[in-house]
Protein backbone atom coordinates (compact mmCIF):
# COMPACT_ATOMS: atom_id res chain seq x y z
CA UNK A 1 0.00 0.00 0.00
CA UNK A 2 3.38 2.49 0.76
CA UNK A 3 3.78 1.96 -2.35
CA UNK A 4 1.16 2.88 -4.20
CA UNK A 5 0.07 5.64 -2.01
CA UNK A 6 4.16 6.89 -3.11
CA UNK A 7 3.00 6.17 -6.74
CA UNK A 8 -0.27 8.28 -6.25
CA UNK A 9 1.51 11.40 -4.70
CA UNK A 10 4.11 11.55 -7.52
CA UNK A 11 1.63 11.16 -9.62
CA UNK A 12 -0.78 13.89 -8.37
CA UNK A 13 2.59 16.44 -7.59
CA UNK A 14 3.42 15.55 -11.53
CA UNK A 15 -0.50 16.85 -12.31
CA UNK A 16 -0.16 19.60 -9.99
CA UNK A 17 3.09 20.80 -12.30
CA UNK A 18 0.96 20.83 -15.08
CA UNK A 19 -1.85 22.65 -14.41
CA UNK A 20 0.39 25.34 -12.78
CA UNK A 21 3.21 25.42 -15.89
CA UNK A 22 -0.15 25.76 -18.25
CA UNK A 23 -1.70 28.56 -15.77
CA UNK A 24 1.86 30.22 -16.24
CA UNK A 25 1.92 29.78 -20.36
CA UNK A 26 -1.13 31.31 -20.21
CA UNK A 27 -0.81 34.92 -18.00
CA UNK A 28 2.89 34.72 -20.03
CA UNK A 29 0.65 34.54 -23.47
CA UNK A 30 -1.39 37.42 -21.88
CA UNK A 31 1.82 39.60 -21.40
CA UNK A 32 3.10 38.84 -18.27
CA UNK A 33 6.97 38.97 -18.05
CA UNK A 34 6.56 37.56 -14.56
CA UNK A 35 4.92 34.45 -15.02
CA UNK A 36 7.37 33.55 -18.31
CA UNK A 37 10.15 34.32 -15.57
CA UNK A 38 8.43 31.71 -13.43
CA UNK A 39 8.30 29.34 -16.45
CA UNK A 40 12.49 30.04 -16.82
CA UNK A 41 13.16 30.04 -13.08
CA UNK A 42 11.61 26.42 -13.36
CA UNK A 43 13.07 24.81 -16.39
CA UNK A 44 16.09 26.20 -16.87
CA UNK A 45 18.11 23.91 -14.74
CA UNK A 46 17.05 21.27 -16.58
CA UNK A 47 17.70 22.90 -20.10
CA UNK A 48 20.96 23.57 -18.78
CA UNK A 49 21.94 20.16 -17.68
CA UNK A 50 20.00 18.27 -21.02
CA UNK A 51 22.28 20.90 -23.46
CA UNK A 52 25.39 20.05 -21.26
CA UNK A 53 24.97 16.39 -21.51
CA UNK A 54 24.47 16.25 -25.07
CA UNK A 55 26.55 18.86 -26.35
CA UNK A 56 29.34 18.58 -24.26
CA UNK A 57 30.52 22.20 -23.25
CA UNK A 58 29.53 24.31 -20.60
CA UNK A 59 29.62 27.45 -22.22
CA UNK A 60 27.61 26.10 -25.17
CA UNK A 61 25.07 24.68 -22.72
CA UNK A 62 24.42 27.85 -21.23
CA UNK A 63 24.50 29.42 -24.56
CA UNK A 64 21.54 27.05 -26.12
CA UNK A 65 19.54 27.65 -22.80
CA UNK A 66 19.70 31.50 -23.50
CA UNK A 67 18.50 30.43 -27.52
CA UNK A 68 16.16 28.62 -26.63
CA UNK A 69 14.41 30.27 -23.89
CA UNK A 70 14.67 33.25 -26.24
CA UNK A 71 12.69 31.22 -29.02
CA UNK A 72 10.39 30.55 -26.85
CA UNK A 73 9.46 34.10 -25.52
CA UNK A 74 9.06 34.90 -29.66
CA UNK A 75 7.16 31.94 -30.02
CA UNK A 76 4.73 31.97 -26.92
CA UNK A 77 1.91 32.72 -29.06
CA UNK A 78 1.86 29.84 -31.31
CA UNK A 79 2.14 27.74 -28.65
CA UNK A 80 -1.29 25.44 -28.44
CA UNK A 81 -0.49 23.50 -25.73
CA UNK A 82 -1.36 20.52 -27.46
CA UNK A 83 1.74 19.54 -25.77
CA UNK A 84 3.01 20.33 -22.05
CA UNK A 85 5.21 23.51 -21.97
CA UNK A 86 8.75 21.49 -21.25
CA UNK A 87 8.05 19.09 -23.78
CA UNK A 88 8.00 21.96 -26.01
CA UNK A 89 11.30 23.49 -24.57
CA UNK A 90 13.19 20.21 -24.31
CA UNK A 91 12.55 19.54 -28.33
CA UNK A 92 13.92 23.10 -28.76
CA UNK A 93 16.85 21.99 -26.86
CA UNK A 94 17.47 19.11 -28.37
CA UNK A 95 17.48 19.86 -31.79
CA UNK A 96 19.73 22.82 -30.74
CA UNK A 97 21.96 20.67 -28.91
CA UNK A 98 22.66 17.91 -31.43
CA UNK A 99 23.12 20.92 -33.74
CA UNK A 100 25.69 22.47 -31.83
CA UNK A 101 27.79 18.98 -31.52
CA UNK A 102 27.69 18.12 -35.29
CA UNK A 103 28.78 21.98 -36.37
CA UNK A 104 31.75 21.20 -33.94
CA UNK A 105 32.72 17.83 -34.96
CA UNK A 106 32.45 19.05 -38.75
CA UNK A 107 35.22 21.98 -37.15
CA UNK A 108 36.96 19.22 -35.75
CA UNK A 109 37.15 21.04 -32.49
CA UNK A 110 37.75 18.84 -29.34
CA UNK A 111 37.35 19.49 -25.45
CA UNK A 112 40.66 18.90 -22.87
CA UNK A 113 38.38 18.75 -19.74
CA UNK A 114 34.35 17.34 -20.06
CA UNK A 115 32.53 19.61 -17.27
CA UNK A 116 30.10 16.47 -17.11
CA UNK A 117 33.19 14.26 -15.37
CA UNK A 118 33.87 17.26 -13.33
CA UNK A 119 30.40 17.70 -11.80
CA UNK A 120 30.30 13.47 -11.58
CA UNK A 121 33.77 13.33 -9.71
CA UNK A 122 33.06 16.68 -7.52
CA UNK A 123 29.64 14.96 -6.11
CA UNK A 124 31.34 11.38 -5.57
CA UNK A 125 35.07 12.13 -4.45
CA UNK A 126 33.84 14.20 -1.25
CA UNK A 127 37.21 16.35 -1.72
CA UNK A 128 39.36 13.13 -1.53
CA UNK A 129 42.34 13.56 -4.01
CA UNK A 130 42.88 9.71 -4.35
CA UNK A 131 39.22 9.25 -5.30
CA UNK A 132 38.86 12.05 -7.49
CA UNK A 133 41.93 10.80 -9.66
CA UNK A 134 40.63 7.39 -9.60
CA UNK A 135 36.99 8.50 -10.35
CA UNK A 136 38.15 10.89 -13.20
CA UNK A 137 39.12 7.81 -15.17
CA UNK A 138 36.03 5.97 -14.86
CA UNK A 139 33.69 8.60 -15.77
CA UNK A 140 36.09 9.89 -18.80
CA UNK A 141 35.54 6.22 -20.20
CA UNK A 142 31.80 5.97 -19.36
CA UNK A 143 31.27 9.76 -21.30
CA UNK A 144 33.32 8.46 -23.59
CA UNK A 145 31.18 5.41 -24.21
CA UNK A 146 27.77 7.03 -23.92
CA UNK A 147 29.00 9.80 -26.93
CA UNK A 148 29.58 7.20 -29.37
CA UNK A 149 26.54 6.45 -29.62
CA UNK A 150 24.37 7.51 -32.27
CA UNK A 151 22.72 11.20 -31.71
CA UNK A 152 18.83 9.94 -31.73
CA UNK A 153 20.28 7.15 -29.22
CA UNK A 154 22.27 9.19 -26.85
CA UNK A 155 19.40 11.38 -26.57
CA UNK A 156 17.07 9.27 -25.37
CA UNK A 157 19.04 7.82 -22.90
CA UNK A 158 19.94 11.60 -21.56
CA UNK A 159 16.11 12.08 -21.34
CA UNK A 160 14.84 8.80 -19.84
CA UNK A 161 18.18 8.10 -17.77
CA UNK A 162 19.56 10.95 -16.25
CA UNK A 163 16.61 13.68 -17.11
CA UNK A 164 14.10 11.65 -15.60
CA UNK A 165 11.34 11.69 -17.98
CA UNK A 166 9.60 8.41 -18.66
CA UNK A 167 9.36 6.75 -22.11
CA UNK A 168 6.87 8.31 -23.33
CA UNK A 169 7.99 11.54 -22.16
CA UNK A 170 10.70 11.34 -24.36
CA UNK A 171 9.01 9.95 -27.19
CA UNK A 172 7.17 13.24 -27.86
CA UNK A 173 10.44 15.31 -27.33
CA UNK A 174 11.65 13.15 -30.03
CA UNK A 175 8.56 13.32 -32.11
CA UNK A 176 8.62 8.92 -32.29
CA UNK A 177 6.76 6.50 -30.41
CA UNK A 178 7.36 5.16 -27.06
CA UNK A 179 8.30 1.47 -28.81
CA UNK A 180 11.69 3.34 -30.24
CA UNK A 181 12.67 5.51 -27.24
CA UNK A 182 12.44 1.68 -25.57
CA UNK A 183 14.49 0.01 -28.47
CA UNK A 184 16.69 2.81 -28.32
CA UNK A 185 17.72 1.93 -24.73
CA UNK A 186 17.64 -1.50 -25.09
CA UNK A 187 20.68 -1.34 -27.74
CA UNK A 188 22.27 1.58 -25.86
CA UNK A 189 22.29 -1.10 -22.65
CA UNK A 190 24.36 -3.55 -24.81
CA UNK A 191 26.67 -1.21 -26.55
CA UNK A 192 27.15 0.73 -23.19
CA UNK A 193 27.90 -3.15 -21.20
CA UNK A 194 29.93 -3.93 -24.53
CA UNK A 195 31.81 -0.60 -23.74
CA UNK A 196 32.69 -1.44 -20.03
CA UNK A 197 33.28 -5.07 -21.17
CA UNK A 198 36.42 -3.59 -23.16
CA UNK A 199 37.80 -1.60 -19.73
CA UNK A 200 37.94 -3.64 -16.32
CA UNK A 201 38.67 -0.45 -15.16
CA UNK A 202 35.06 1.15 -15.75
CA UNK A 203 33.86 0.06 -12.44
CA UNK A 204 32.81 2.55 -10.07
CA UNK A 205 31.91 1.80 -6.68
CA UNK A 206 29.66 4.60 -5.77
CA UNK A 207 27.98 6.41 -8.93
CA UNK A 208 27.19 9.86 -8.78
CA UNK A 209 23.57 11.64 -8.80
CA UNK A 210 24.16 12.68 -12.16
CA UNK A 211 25.32 9.20 -13.34
CA UNK A 212 23.63 7.26 -10.72
CA UNK A 213 20.94 5.52 -13.64
CA UNK A 214 23.74 4.63 -15.93
CA UNK A 215 25.94 3.13 -13.61
CA UNK A 216 23.76 1.86 -10.91
CA UNK A 217 20.97 0.47 -12.90
CA UNK A 218 22.48 -0.54 -16.43
CA UNK A 219 26.57 -1.43 -15.32
CA UNK A 220 25.89 -3.42 -12.09
CA UNK A 221 21.90 -4.59 -12.23
CA UNK A 222 21.82 -6.20 -15.50
CA UNK A 223 23.25 -9.21 -16.00
CA UNK A 224 25.58 -10.30 -19.40
CA UNK A 225 23.86 -12.38 -22.02
CA UNK A 226 24.79 -15.30 -22.15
Amino acid sequence: MEDMSSGARAGSSAAENAVQAAELVARAKAGSGEAFGELVRRYRPRILALALHLCGTESEAEDIAQEVFFKAYRKLTSFEGRSEFFTWVYRMAVNRSLNARRDRSRRRETTMDDPRVDIAVAVDAAGDPARAAELRQVYSLLIAALDRLPPEMRTSVVLVVLQGLSQAEAAVVQACSPGTVAWRIHEARQRLRTAVERQPALRPTAPSGELSGLLGEWLHAQPSAG
